[in-house]
């Protein structure tokens, strides 16, 4: 259920690199701490949501902020993310992720609050394309694929998860 704007393009000029920002709005019935305790158990992930993530490795662990290496599913292929990311205690978490294989690095946040039927999640992930040949084909394979990808790899199996 997606309750927010259409996603949006941004086009930086300045330099010549794309931004997109993919956002998405989704109500989940369920407590906040349940979603949250999912969301921000990074080590489980490939286990929660085996389509979009293959690894997860925590490198380094100051409190709640990590450093980690990923190995994530996307266009049939994987890619190795380096990301360093802050758990907001029961209200999500915020991400730079550098992918250099594709070409991409980003600002991700999933923010959660409570709703009267559950929680809502409010995301966000601002994509830097820093490869040509990718800027070319990015709208529509991050903007709308990735997204469309990501929310039946995720939020999806995230509804399933919590059901149980």
């Amino acid at each position: 259920m997606l309750l927010s704007p259409p996603r949006q393009f941004i086009n930086d000029k300045t330099t010549h690199m794309k931004q997109i920002t993919l956002r998405g709005q989704w109500l989940i019935k369920a407590p906040v701490e349940d979603v949250s305790k999912i969301m921000t158990d990074f080590e489980k992930l490939p286990e929660y949501f085996p389509k979009v993530a293959e690894s997860v490795r925590i490198n380094k662990r100051d409190g709640n902020n990590l450093e980690m290496e990923a190995t994530v599913k996307s266009f049939g292929k994987k890619f190795a993310v380096q990301m360093k990311t802050q758990i907001l205690p029961g209200k999500g978490f915020i991400s730079d992720n550098d992918n250099p294989k594709f070409g991409t690095s980003g600002h991700e946040e999933l923010l959660l609050s409570k709703h009267p039927e559950g929680t809502l999640i409010n995301y966000t992930y601002q994509v830097s394309i820093h490869k040509a040949w990718l800027g070319i084909v990015a709208t529509p394979l991050i903007k709308w694929y990735s997204m469309k990808t990501w929310e039946k790899a995720v939020i999806s199996e995230l509804r399933k998860i919590l059901k149980k």
